[in-house]
């Protein structure tokens, strides 16, 4: 018998609509919904869990969380998301061998997407 090994993020959220409507924009959706917490996934290896916190964060900027979601097509998600992305010009390659872009979330979580090169 094979064992999976996975890790699965829980991000605090503010306001778990509008979170929920940014991650769907990435490409996931609600599997499951607990009111204050829901679990998505995109069906090919994303998962995500979204944890209702009242306040969270008090600075969007102080918000020290991040993500990187690797994705074989970058510039499909990229696509969906333009207008939200941080580093104008990207995706593009980065020094350190990936093809990537970042956008942050509602809560003002980092979001990598990209694919290792190479």
């Amino acid at each position: 018998m094979t064992e999976t090994h996975r890790v699965t993020a829980i991000l605090p959220s503010n306001d778990l609509d509008a979170s929920e409507a940014f991650y769907r924009t990435l490409g996931f959706e609600v599997e499951n919904d607990y009111g204050d917490y829901r679990i998505l996934a995109d069906g090919k290896g994303w998962h995500l869990h979204l944890n209702k916190v009242a306040g969270w964060p008090a600075h969007i900027e102080h918000n020290p969380f991040g993500l990187y979601l690797y994705v074989d097509d970058v510039d499909a998600v990229a696509d969906r998301v333009r207008d939200l992305i941080i580093e104008k010009g990207t995706p593009h390659l980065k020094p350190w061998g990936t093809y990537e872009f970042a956008v942050s979330d509602p809560s003002g979580t980092l979001v990598r997407i990209g694919r290792a090169v190479g």
